[in-house]
């Protein structure tokens, strides 16, 4: 068994777009953690080389669910399979999600309804079905929603992408602060160039959202795109890097060390961004009051509107 973090031997975690890329890195990972798992798959081939791992390592066989994790109604059955199988749910990781690219000025409205609606919907779908389940459980508890770094790097081909990744990331941030007092972490992961299928998303577009605004992408052209998945990390490295920061109860957890000059360049224009003047005594005091409550709120302190003015 990998070396990996302590205390999470028995924990069920559900996780989705679990058998190919990201979310089957995650999977090893946490198995090898010893944790019993409940995953999400949409092909029967991934799931059968799925199952072959878990097989091949002598492991518990998680309990595949298929999914769409657009699908309201079957994400709240498989919510109920999975707590009717295992007793409790302790971890929920929404990893499943499109990779999408094309100019945002010209996307339709089935651009935006697909893309969002696995990237950012999905998630939303994972967290309203999941969650009440997860604080009624006991022990140590975790949701982690991963992103991308494009939830901090936005680009001329991944408007809506981008969009779809910067609500992730937005909505992860806030949610850490309400399950702090339930005793429930919660991180936001943000991967690069990670060694994945995720180009071929643009192929298995569904049917009733077939309209896109975006020119024509070949396959030849996309093939040639995928090229540059092959020098990325990983997948279990990045699962291995996910269950480290959910030890560590890290809020954000950035896998990949070469995005430095991006962040820096980032925070000048920020910082440059600012007005150079002085803010009037009461604004000052509404923004310390919003710094207190937020670090209350971390350490387990249910914040009302009333603490806020």
């Amino acid at each position: 068994m990998s070396q990996q973090p302590d205390g999470w031997q028995g924990r069920v975690a559900f996780i989705t777009g679990a058998a190919t890329g990201i979310g089957l890195g995650v999977a090893q990972a946490f198995a090898d953690a010893g944790m019993r798992l409940a995953l999400s798959y949409r092909n029967e081939d991934d799931r059968a080389s799925t199952a072959a791992w878990f097989a091949a390592k002598g492991y518990e066989q998680p309990l595949f669910c298929k999914l769409d994790v657009t699908d309201r109604a079957r994400f709240a059955e498989v919510a109920e399979e999975v707590t009717d199988h295992f007793g409790e749910v302790h971890v929920l990781v929404n990893n499943a999600g499109v990779s999408v690219f094309g100019p945002t000025d010209e996307a339709s409205y089935a651009d935006y309804d697909w893309i969002m609606g696995v990237n950012f919907g999905g998630v939303v779908n994972g967290l309203v079905s999941f969650l009440p389940k997860i604080k009624a459980s006991s022990g140590r508890r975790h949701v982690t929603n991963v992103a991308s770094m494009a939830a901090f790097l936005p680009g001329p081909q991944a408007g809506i992408y981008t969009a779809s990744k910067f609500a992730v990331r937005g909505l992860t941030e806030s949610l850490r602060y309400n399950l702090a007092p339930h005793g429930v972490g919660c991180s936001l992961c943000c991967p690069a160039l990670t060694r994945t299928n995720a180009w071929t998303s643009a192929l298995k577009r569904p049917e009733g959202l077939a309209e896109s605004g975006f020119p024509d992408v070949g396959e030849a052209q996309l093939r040639q795109f995928g090229t540059a998945f092959e020098e990325g990390m990983d997948p279990y490295v990045v699962g291995s890097k996910i269950l480290a920061g959910m030890t560590n109860q890290d809020g954000l957890i950035l896998t990949h060390p070469e995005h430095g000059p991006d962040f820096e360049e980032a925070h000048a224009k920020v910082m440059a961004a600012l007005p150079v003047e002085d803010a009037p005594p009461g604004r000052l005091h509404i923004e310390q009051l919003r710094r207190d409550a937020m670090a209350a709120a971390e350490a387990g302190l249910v914040i009302k509107l009333d603490d806020l003015t």
